[in-house]
């Protein structure tokens, strides 16, 4: 039976100096409000009262949610697959650099619809691919002929198996992020390299849609990550972060969704230009960009 989480802890630091900081609707599916707080020791921002594991599975049902459904109806699913081609040759060539192997183990955590993982594999790796969405896992097998494993075969997985792990815009949504964290701690290898890629609160697209923007995505987003949360975080868990590396596609993309939100109508001018702007306030700076991509290893 599905429940309601309440927080009267960080659920990254434990710290108890909690306090709401402000409300966001859920644009894709309920449009109901959730509240999210902040914890004042590690910064880490989480959504308040939210579906348990078992309720959550509602809030994903949606044909515009482009991860599960790859649609491509709407301007803005169109540009998102366009970039995502671009995109997965730049996750490639980071996966190869971080760990200075041209193939090896790697493990996939939140599929979506296999895109990322069929790149890997079309590359000489071997892949395992995790995905709790059945709509998502169909696609995976019809368009790659991939076939997903449930996220909950990650806890049967021997130690030292992977050279990589990555989680591509996942982190956010795990509920069990604690038991996560420590198991890929156990399954990397040695030199294994942990990548985590997820929105950036205190990024100035962030600032600038305040309620609206778009990458709060609540209540499918659990937490809500600044710099130095994830760092404390990888701490905790045993881990160091080696890069900060930036995803610059995502300011447009999370720009033109917020400018819909507020505004109730397209704004692709606006929205380009203000993800321009974040953007040039990242440039000097990966810590700010809309999106990071934390390249972590065993410390």
């Amino acid at each position: 039976m599905a429940s309601i989480i309440t927080y009267q802890q960080c659920p990254c630091c434990n710290s108890s100096q909690i306090t709401p900081q402000l409300k966001a609707k859920d644009y894709t599916v309920s449009n109901t409000y959730f509240e999210i707080w902040e914890c004042s020791n590690c910064t880490l921002r989480f959504t308040q009262n939210v579906p348990d594991e078992v309720g959550i599975g509602a809030f994903y049902q949606s044909t515009s949610y482009v991860s599960h459904s790859d649609t491509q109806e709407g301007l803005i699913n169109k540009l998102y697959h366009r970039v995502r081609n671009i995109t997965l040759r730049q996750k490639k060539d980071l996966i190869v650099d971080a760990t200075k192997l041209s193939n090896g183990n790697l493990l996939d955590v939140g599929a979506g619809t296999g895109a990322f993982a069929n790149t890997m594999q079309e590359a000489g790796w071997k892949v395992t691919g995790l995905e709790p969405d059945a709509t998502a896992r169909k696609v995976a097998v019809d368009k790659f002929g991939l076939f997903l494993n449930d996220p909950e075969d990650l806890f049967s997985f021997q130690p030292n198996t992977f050279d990589v792990i990555t989680m591509w815009h996942v982190l956010e949504h795990v509920h069990n992020l604690h038991g996560y964290l420590e198991k890929y701690f156990s399954i990397l290898k040695q030199n294994g390299k942990l990548i985590i890629a997820v929105p950036n609160y205190t990024s100035t697209d962030a600032a600038n849609y305040g309620d609206y923007w778009a990458a709060y995505d609540v209540p499918r987003h659990l937490y809500h990550f600044s710099p130095a949360s994830m760092k404390q975080l990888a701490a905790l868990k045993g881990f160091k972060i080696e890069a900060y590396n930036p995803m610059w596609f995502d300011s447009f993309y999370v720009s033109m969704l917020s400018e819909q939100y507020k505004t109730g109508k397209s704004n692709l001018i606006k929205a380009v230009w203000n993800g321009l702007m974040s953007n040039l306030k990242a440039s000097s700076n990966n810590k700010l960009c809309s999106s990071i991509i934390y390249v972590m290893s065993k410390a």
